[in-house]
This record gives structure tokens, C-alpha cells and sequence, in this order.
């Protein structure tokens, strides 16, 4: 069966987040994901400024921020106008429904009103999707399920994954794709992002296993996810066009 496009993709997508996605990679010609984790404002902003040109999604955790308030939202939903890319927040919500709807639409940081992506833990069962759904379906955001970890000696096995796609498979107007190691469904419908890619493949000390970018998407990851190859390098803006660079000519050669 031919490779479907960005294009074709969209047009089976019944949620406009995803549609917008696919139409992004497609305009800046990128699959790449950049992880911001750091603990300022000014980092944070600095690292999305730079890497802006380069990725159709940028991932957040804004709990994480020690000056965290408003303006900060707001400047970066700038920054995602300006350039072109999604706002994906790595809160993964893992509670009961009426706890993750709280914890999506109230507190301090007001999750549905601003992130277009957002992620959880299929282990509670539907029930976490439904809740999530309730708030972000009529925002017309996407929810990403974590299907897979790179981490080391993490405990989801190939039964866990099969029901996390199972359980996506019942909300495709909310449930955009999976965090995952590679391909886990064959559904067009769903994006796969990869974590863990790092050009060098290195482990770090507390159990985070990397994969090369062109290793991940001959795996079948249509995003990349890549945090310090790219935060901490001396220049993230020269990085970020680097691994967009392998992984678009990877995407297009596999």
C-alpha cells in the first residue's frame, strides 16, 4: 500500500488539531518536535524563539516554571502564530475523569485555553479520555496517549500498548496519536510522536534510553521529540535545523 501524504492524512482526520498538524509539517516541510523542560520564564522563551523556524510542535511543562504567569502564555502563543507550530503541554493527566477535567481546565494554569496538545496515562482506563474529552473536544484540541516509554525497565508491555491503541480507536474526534517508540497502530488517522532521539544515542544516569532520529522513523514515528540535543546545545537554533533537516530527508526516504 502507497504511503499516504500529510495531505491525505488530514482529510481522514476528524480532529482539527490533527489536521492542522499534518498541514504544518507539510508548509515548513518538518517533523520535529523540540522538549523545552527548564524551570525559567526567560528560558523558556529564549529556547522557543530559537527553535521556532524549525518545528511544527513545541512541548512544554509549565508546571515546571518557577515564575510561571500569564504573560508567559501569551507570548507564546505569539511565538506559535509567528511561526507556525502547536503548543503541546507534557502534564500527563493519569486520574479519574472528574480529577484530570479539573486539572485541564482550573488551577493557575488553565491547560484547555491555551495548549493545543496535551498527553495522558491510558492505565486509569476511558475514563481519563472522557474527562479530558469533555473540556477539550469543544476546543477543538487533540489528546496524545502514551502507549510506549523509552525509559529503562519501564513496565508497559505490548498488552498495555495494544489497549492504549484500543482505547484511542473509540475517540478518534479527540485522540490524535500516541507517545511511542515507533509505529503501534496502522490507523492513518494517528500521529506517532517518538521521545528519547538524540543524534548521539547516548543514556543518561536516571534511565533515559535514546534513539538516532533516522532509527526512529524508520520505526514509524511521524514526529521526533528531542529536548537537550537541542536545549542544551551551544546554539539550539543551529541544532533544531539540523536534526529538522535529518528528519524530514529520513521521513521522506523510508
Amino acid at each position: 500500500m502507497p504511503k499516504l501524504s500529510y495531505k491525505q492524512r488530514a482529510e481522514l482526520s476528524k480532529n482539527p488539531t490533527a489536521r492542522r498538524l499534518f498541514g504544518i509539517m507539510e508548509e515548513k516541510e518538518t517533523n520535529l518536535c523540540v522538549a523545552v523542560d527548564v524551570t525559567t520564564k526567560k528560558e523558556l522563551l529564549e529556547l522557543a524563539e530559537a527553535v521556532a523556524p524549525s518545528i511544527c510542535v513545541l512541548k512544554t511543562r509549565t508546571d515546571t516554571i518557577n515564575d510561571f504567569d500569564e504573560d508567559l502564555i501569551i507570548r507564546l502563543q505569539r511565538l506559535s502564530e509567528k511561526h507556525n507550530f502547536l503548543l503541546f503541554e507534557d502534564h500527563t493527566f493519569a486520574d479519574i475523569g472528574i480529577a484530570v477535567r479539573h486539572q485541564y481546565q482550573d488551577g493557575i494554569y488553565h491547560i484547555a485555553d491555551w495548549a493545543d496538545i496535551i498527553n495522558a496515562h491510558p492505565i486509569v482506563g476511558p475514563g481519563v479520555i472522557e474527562g479530558l474529552k469533555e473540556i477539550g473536544l469543544r476546543k477543538g484540541r487533540g489528546l496524545l496517549l502514551l502507549a510506549q516509554m523509552t525509559t529503562k525497565d519501564n513496565l508497559i508491555s505490548s498488552e498495555y500498548t495494544a489497549e492504549a491503541v484500543r482505547m484511542a480507536e473509540g475517540h478518534t474526534d479527540f485522540a490524535i496519536g500516541f507517545i511511542s517508540n515507533g509505529n503501534v497502530s496502522n490507523n492513518p488517522q494517528f500521529i506517532h510522536f517518538t521521545p528519547g532521539v538524540h543524534i548521539n544515542r547516548e543514556a543518561d544516569r536516571l534511565g533515559q534510553q535514546y534513539q538516532s532520529p533516522e532509527e526512529a522513523i524508520k520505526q514509524g514515528a511521524d514526529i521526533i521529540i528531542v529536548g537537550r540535543g537541542i536545549t542544551k546545545s551551544h546554539d539550539p537554533q543551529a541544532a533544531a535545523n539540523r536534526y529538522q533537516e535529518i528528519a524530514w530527508e529520513a521521513a521522506n526516504n523510508f
